[in-house]
């Protein structure tokens, strides 16, 4: 069923809760709504998707039409001795689909649990945490061309994601809505437990079990990071910055104690942003009615009543004490509008 409002508040869709409006919402069930949402002649001015809201940030009155998916279904697709492929629809929750996934003893999904948002969201800016990303477990992502109006299919390899980034942010940006995405779970275990504080606090609960390894990623993350219905935020504002090998060396050489990663080019190193943050001095920092989160230096916070422009005015105040600092430039990782 297609539903729309007019005028609509934006606060409760949105994790920093500002207070803000859309010209108008589309809500959608069905992939096969987007035909006539989108029929030639009818299609909406100036449409953006918004699913659970949890990576944006609006700083003024919507201006036009958000697209919101509506569809909770799971569906098994095959399934054999190894392995099973699962159909999964873009508004169910990303954290209940991990859930869906440890409850059935199914592998690769468990180190990110947690991640706030839709399933819809996942394969667009590729969502990882703890040494894992949506793309290990994404085999195909369906969508709807707005451009050809027709639904389409990718593979994974097809998506060309990368760190926190996919075709979706680039070549299909402004013109797919994505409507469902295929993964590929394991039968056998494959824990993968060689990120930060994982390995211990899976082995303080039993062993690297999947119940376990979830039970130990919702621990850490719930002691990092702010629940958004107390303070709003969208999570990690900030990528890690991805830098040349000899500006990571250069770096090292002066500050012994700094995390470092590899990145996908074998030039490259990742740096850890909310290290650099903390460093510069920010963590913890407070103007107003927007701050950096005293746990979790890479999520900027709503403490009550902030606009949108006031936290990316703190956003662009990080960025230039991490920039003076370390001659380093962090990008958002959050969708500004």
């Amino acid at each position: 069923m297609i539903k729309k409002y007019f005028d609509h508040p934006l606060r409760n869709l949105n994790s920093f809760h500002v207070e803000e409006r859309a010209d108008c919402i589309i809500e959608f069930d069905h992939a096969e709504e987007l035909d006539q949402i989108f029929a030639e002649g009818q299609e909406p001015e100036n449409w953006y998707v918004l699913g659970g809201g949890n990576n944006i940030l609006f700083t003024q009155r919507y201006a036009g039409t958000l697209i919101h998916p509506a569809g909770r279904n799971i569906t098994v697709l095959s399934e054999d001795a190894e392995q099973l492929t699962v159909e999964v629809e873009a508004a169910v929750e990303w954290d209940d689909f991990v859930a869906w996934c440890v409850e059935r003893e199914l592998w690769g999904a468990e180190n990110l649990s947690l991640i706030p948002g839709n399933v819809g969201a996942s394969p667009v800016q590729n969502i990882g945490a703890y040494g894992a990303e949506a793309k290990d477990v994404i085999s195909r992502v369906h969508y709807y061309d707005v451009t050809q109006r027709k639904h389409c299919s990718l593979t994974n390899e097809e998506c060309h994601f990368a760190y926190r980034d996919s075709i979706f942010k680039r070549e299909l940006r402004g013109r797919a809505i994505i409507t469902s995405v295929e993964f590929t779970l394991s039968k056998s275990p494959k824990p993968n437990l060689g990120y930060g504080d994982l390995a211990r606090e899976t082995e303080e609960r039993g062993g690297a079990t999947l119940g376990n390894i979830r039970d130990a990623v919702c621990a850490i993350r719930r002691h990092k990071l702010p629940d958004t219905a107390v303070l709003g935020n969208a999570g990690s504002f900030f990528k890690n910055p991805i830098v040349d090998k000899d500006v990571a060396e250069a770096m090292m050489a002066k500050y012994e104690n700094m995390p470092l990663y590899p990145a996908a080019d074998p030039e490259k190193r990742k740096l850890a942003a909310g290290w650099l943050i903390d460093k510069a001095g920010m963590k913890g920092y407070r103007t107003g009615n927007v701050g950096v989160h005293d746990r979790q230096a890479l999520v900027l916070v709503n403490h009550g009543g902030a606009t949108g422009g006031e936290v990316m005015a703190l956003a662009h105040q990080v960025q230039e004490r991490v920039a003076e600092m370390f001659g380093v430039k962090i990008e958002a990782e959050v969708n500004v509008l």
